[in-house]
């Protein structure tokens, strides 16, 4: 096989097999394709690699001058395709396991205030139609801790309004209830009674929030919005520090760790405690 199928085949297996997101997906095989390469040129087979080829990989990416935050998905993505080598009968044992990872130094997210997160969702102009729906969607990630990939893939059928409780679809297709409060009530029940109906024209359209076209809203339209908030508001901030300050909020009102770690969807306890540095440096 050459380097271009085997790659392929990796990709498909991680996507269909494994389940991963396309983005993780696509990071594996950017690490795997340059070791592929590496042992192209120092001319070693795949099926003879060995723990010290690995290493010695690992030290030339490290003489590139990659970061340890690389070299630790370099590893990552160098277990996942061990343990496709093994499924796939090329390699009789995962070798890759032997690597350890760096301890990468955890960059600790930036948050806002409540006030803050106020200042930024009163800026939205309520009496157009866009604005509305602009009330309504920030109002959600905020109060639900959404990515911006949640938030526009959210289907209108998952939103159970009366019960406060939206079904989100995650990372790896892996699916979480969350409920919202009060104030995202309000603002979805208006904006599903009085705007999306004349957005969609009567359309059958899954997903909660559309474009003045009625169609699915993008992750470019709400980055693009955002950035207007944040310039009439004043407030520094992206949309996913929404997400963070979301976290930190909770955590700081009382909540414990494990609750967050559901709420936000994350596999991994250790993800979720980065929000505790956040909480005790502020």
């Amino acid at each position: 096989m050459t380097v271009l199928e085997i790659l392929n085949q990796f990709y498909s297996d991680l996507i269909l097999v494994k389940r991963d997101s396309e983005q993780t997906a696509m990071t594996y095989k950017i690490s795997v394709e340059e070791f592929l390469n590496f042992l192209v040129k120092e001319k070693i087979k795949l099926r003879a690699v060995s723990t010290q080829n690995l290493i010695l990989f690992l030290i030339k990416r490290q003489e590139e001058g990659v970061s340890e935050l690389t070299i630790a998905k370099d590893i990552s993505a160098l277990r996942a395709f061990g343990d496709f080598l093994v499924r796939k009968s090329f390699w009789e044992e995962n070798i890759t396991l032997l690597l350890e990872k760096p301890r990468a130094s955890k960059k600790i997210p930036k948050v806002l205030s409540v006030e803050q997160v106020d200042n930024l969702l009163s800026v939205i102009d309520t009496k157009t139609a866009s604005g509305i729906r602009d009330d309504a969607l920030f109002e959600l990630i905020y109060s639900c801790g959404l990515r911006i990939s949640e938030a526009c893939s959210l289907l209108i059928a998952n939103v159970h309004l009366e019960e406060k409780l939206i079904l989100v679809r995650g990372k790896g297709d892996k699916e979480r209830i969350v409920p919202f409060g009060e104030r995202a009530f309000e603002k979805i029940k208006i904006y599903l009674e009085e705007v999306r109906p004349s957005l969609t024209k009567g359309r059958n359209v899954p997903q909660l929030f559309v474009n003045y076209k009625g169609e699915p809203i993008s992750r470019k339209g709400v980055w693009k919005r955002f950035k207007e908030l944040e310039a009439l508001s004043g407030v520094d901030a992206k949309v996913h520090t929404l997400r963070h300050s979301f976290a930190t909020h909770l955590l700081s009102g009382g909540a414990d760790l494990r609750s967050v770690q559901e709420l936000l969807g994350h596999s991994d306890l250790s993800t979720t405690t980065i929000y505790t540095h956040v909480t005790d440096d502020q």
